[in-house]
């Protein structure tokens, strides 16, 4: 789990470093080939309102839909190289390759939605994602945060992602969290929920293809 002190400090590590994380996820299995499986529709993703980098309210349902999206929760304070840094550099890996695949070029999006309003506002999201907002190869990762803390809520039970609260050092209150990294189809489907121990950059990537596989109209 990772812990989200409520008194967090000002610190933001920027977009191109890989947040203390050395390397993803280690596995000794082979993936299964794309297309070869089914990923079942678990939920439709819930709605609610975020602000952009410019401060711009927006729904979150304009970034879940019309393209395959994977979705992290992270707060940009957090240390626990098995919690949001390690999210961030899988998502890192995962961006370098979907650039070099025309097929999936302008079809993929990445988001990244703080659950820390009080700390991540727009302009903190926008130093956490510099350099990988946009780029050449038409993906798009956005960060996001909601307005306030009671806006977090609907969404973290929409999505199921757990929170509790602990007593840290000194007998400050923080947030434990268990990574999750939600996967969701362009109707908005979650198709995949990945946790710290299954969020491996070649199972996530086989996924996204076996969705487009899926869309693609069957020849007649």
């Amino acid at each position: 789990m990772a812990t989200l002190a409520m008194a967090a400090d000002s610190s933001v590590m920027p977009a191109g470093q890989s947040h203390g994380v050395q390397s993803p996820v280690d596995f000794d299995f082979v993936p299964p080939a794309p297309g070869s499986y089914r990923l079942e529709r678990i939920m439709p993703a819930p709605d609610g309102m975020v602000l952009d980098i410019d401060g711009k309210e927006k729904r979150l349902s304009q970034f879940t839909t019309g393209k395959i999206t994977l979705l992290s929760f992270i707060y940009t304070s957090c240390r626990d190289a098995k919690g949001c840094p390690l999210a961030y550099a899988v998502l890192q890996l995962i961006e370098r390759e979907l650039e070099k695949r025309a097929s999936l070029q302008g079809k993929v999006r990445l988001v990244t939605l703080s659950f820390d309003p009080q700390h991540d506002t727009p302009e903190v999201m926008r130093q956490y994602g510099a350099g990988k907002i946009t780029d050449a190869h038409g993906l798009r990762w956005h960060f996001l945060t909601p307005r306030s803390q009671k806006a977090v809520i609907p969404l973290l039970d929409g999505f199921g992602q757990d929170l509790m609260l602990v007593s840290g050092p000194e007998g400050k209150q923080e947030v434990s969290h268990v990574l999750k990294v939600f996967l969701m189809d362009k109707a908005g489907e979650i198709r995949e929920i990945y946790s710290s121990s299954f969020l491996v950059p070649q199972v996530v990537l086989n996924d996204i293809e076996t969705l487009l596989l899926e869309e693609a109209p069957r020849p007649r």
